[in-house]
């Protein structure tokens, strides 16, 4: 595996706590967070059960019905003799508790529920369930460990991290599964015998970001731009309605969050709130946008900074993830009619002049690391831009990285993306 070293020390050490332990690994679609998970307790779940899609390829719905017999299925998969399908969560939870109770034989018993978020249905009492669950049962017993796992990363803060209710400070352990970084790309892509230079590392990265599986599609012998054109733009290519399918696993009603990130991608430096609402007509100013926007944070499509002298304009909300970055840019319009399309762009002024920007926003997605390499990681920075619009005489001017320090220094950084120095 690679990486993930703090993660699977995390894991292993609740296993081996002696305790009852309750695990939420969240992060968003294509992470790595089943992988994770089943890596690093292979061989000592008890049982595991996935959540279904709310909705199918065939465009069906899968309500509680459906997810109640996918459950009584995988309990009999696990040994439990037949009976009857659960007709509620609370049933079906009692049913998991026998089960687990009539093969008990003293050592760790790993539950793993992945997808928890496509379980709770609208008004299936899931929730309350898991609840009762852990509360009533789980929690008391020493050799108990409870990994849940779900990519709809704001379903997980909002119902297991930050929950109000019976699952208030019920987490023992609480996973946050990052994209990788350039670093961990490049391990990846020698483990698989890839060969790259940085230079490359960084054009993929500028389209994938850092989703350990989208960099699983590449294949050897072809160019970043080849493999691409083959995943963007080629008939049936896999990643061309991947954009969908992340914000519908991400959020249960993506279509505000579309609307955001769509009015976002508009603007290199970001929108402001108000700017936002302008600029999608039909939003509500109220709590619900709020929720976007934080939601938006958690999952790691979007930053909040306060712009570089000028407080007075307030928080600005800024699109950082790269493969919305690139849908938006490249994929979205795309006609269908040239299936080597980024492999023709090579050496256009207006793929050049994107890949610039490209950059410095993998730039600020590794601030860690600049800072680290100028030698100021354990000093408090704040990141953002700066821009001078031209006046009168003035020309303007612009900043790509201005890095405020607590030390009372102030770091100011370029960036330019270039084969050459």
């Amino acid at each position: 595996m690679i990486g993930r070293e703090r993660e699977i020390q995390e894991l292993n050490e609740c296993y081996d706590s002696g305790k009852a332990e309750f695990v939420a690994v969240y992060g968003r679609r294509r992470v790595g967070k089943t992988y994770l998970v089943d890596e690093t307790l292979k061989d000592r779940i008890a049982f595991r059960h996935a959540g279904l899609s709310p909705v199918d390829e065939q465009n069906h719905k899968n309500g509680l019905k459906e997810q109640l017999k996918h459950f009584y299925l995988s309990l009999q998969l696990h040994g439990m003799k037949k009976s009857k399908c659960p007709a509620s969560w609370l049933e079906a939870f009692f049913m998991l508790e026998m089960h687990l109770q009539s093969v008990d034989e003293g050592s760790r018993q790993v539950v793993f529920l992945d997808e928890l978020p496509w379980m709770d249905t609208p008004r299936s009492g899931f929730v309350t369930a898991l609840e009762a669950f852990w509360n009533g049962w789980a929690c008391h017993r020493h050799n108990m460990m409870l990994v849940v796992c779900g990519s709809a990363t704001s379903w997980m803060t909002d119902n297991l991290v930050n929950n109000h209710g019976g699952l208030y400070g019920r987490l023992t352990c609480q996973i946050k599964l990052s994209p990788f970084t350039l670093r961990e790309c490049e391990e990846f892509l020698d483990a698989e015998g890839i060969p790259m230079d940085r230079k490359e590392i960084v054009s993929a990265y500028m389209a994938f970001g850092g989703a350990p599986y989208y960099w699983s599609l590449l294949e050897k012998g072809r160019s970043p731009s080849q493999n691409i054109d083959r995943l963007f733009f080629a008939p049936g290519a896999e990643l061309a309605k991947e954009f969908s399918r992340l914000y519908k696993s991400v959020f249960a009603k993506p279509e505000p969050y579309v609307d955001i990130v769509t009015a976002l991608a508009t603007k290199k430096a970001g929108m402001t709130r108000d700017e936002i609402l302008d600029a999608v007509p039909g939003l509500d100013s109220g709590g619900s946008f709020s929720r976007c926007l934080d939601n938006l944070e958690v999952s790691g499509f979007v930053r909040k900074y306060a712009a570089t002298g000028n407080a007075k304009k307030g928080a600005v909300y800024q699109l950082i993830d790269s493969f919305t970055l690139f849908h938006f840019a490249f994929v979205k319009n795309y006609a269908g009619r040239d299936p080597s399309r980024w492999s023709h762009l090579v050496g256009d002024r207006g793929r050049s002049a994107w890949e610039g920007i490209a950059f410095e926003r993998v730039c600020l997605l590794h601030s860690a690391q600049i800072k680290r390499a100028l030698g100021i990681s354990g000093v408090l920075t704040s990141e953002s831009g700066w821009r001078s619009r031209p006046s009168g005489t003035g020309k303007g001017a612009q900043i790509d990285l201005v890095v405020e320090r607590a030390d009372r220094v102030v770091n100011l950084c370029e960036m330019k993306f270039s084969s050459g120095e």
